[in-house]
């Protein structure tokens, strides 16, 4: 299960999406977020899945790596679509018990389940196609406007890059421990998930001491390299804007056209 999980994980390939500008990606992933919240019917979200299929066909993302991460946040998913399906009021077409189907808690539990799915993919999306480092740069760009207001941009650019990157690494750490305490009788798959969970607590001492061994082994590498922050710093490569972020820019006003078109013309 902790092996599926795909956020903060980079896969270096040639491609379209992945030679676009991390600024560019950054703003698109942020609008692509809210174009979520601003689809109200069933033909929005086909605009959003042709838009988000069309983004992982040109980004060379295999479908299987996609759908795996989909794997650990599952029960999150049923969960949603459980609540909003029997929790929401309106004409009732099903009952069983004290629970009942609405036709709008189909619709709900539809459009919930679908908005997690697409937001999952879409972001994960991002740190597939876009390395820490481009991160880093593409954050602290963005950023660096809000310096003028003592926002310290480099250092939030930084901690936030630093986050997703060692994402993968924690759970790589949480594999090793389970697997050496179930080598030692420990049970993690029996039992309900009140006791599975519980279960789970004794990996929260080592993991908490494995990450804090690793904060300061990276606080003591990046001092060993007179790291000193943002200040005066030159990058090897300089962020440019190409012809890909120039179409990538014309294909994304296009989709939120066909979105605002879809709400005005089916309200």
């Amino acid at each position: 299960m902790l092996r599926d999980i795909t956020v903060g994980q980079y896969l270096p390939l040639d491609s379209p999406i992945h030679r676009m500008d991390p600024r560019f990606k950054l703003v698109a992933a942020m609008l692509y977020i809210i174009s979520l919240f601003f689809v109200n019917s069933f033909f929005g979200y086909l605009v959003v899945v042709a838009f988000l299929a069309m983004t992982v066909i040109l980004s060379k993302v295999p479908y299987k790596y996609l759908l795996r991460g989909l794997k650990p946040v599952l029960m999150i998913i049923v969960f949603a679509f459980g609540i909003n399906i029997f929790l929401t009021p309106g004409t009732e077409i099903f009952r069983f018990w004290i629970l009942k189907i609405t036709q709008e808690g189909v619709r709900q539990a539809f459009f919930m389940a679908s908005r997690l799915i697409l937001l999952i993919i879409g972001t994960s999306m991002l740190t597939l196609t876009t390395s820490p480092i481009e991160l880093t740069d593409g954050l602290e760009r963005l950023l660096h406007p809000f310096k003028k207001i003592g926002l310290p941009a480099h250092e939030l650019a930084m901690m936030m890059t630093i986050a997703l990157r060692f994402i993968p690494t924690l759970l790589e750490e949480t594999d090793k421990i389970m697997k050496a305490q179930m080598a030692r009788g420990a049970d993690f798959e029996s039992g309900n998930l009140i006791k599975r969970a519980k279960s789970l607590i004794p990996l929260l001492v080592p993991l908490f001491i494995s990450a804090f061994r690793r904060a300061d082994e990276l606080a003591m590498a990046m001092e060993a390299r007179c790291y000193r922050g943002g200040e005066n710093r030159t990058r090897m490569k300089v962020l440019q804007f190409t012809h890909l972020d120039l179409i990538g820019t014309f294909v994304f006003i296009l989709y939120w056209g066909g979105l605002i078109a879809v709400r005005m013309w089916v309200s």
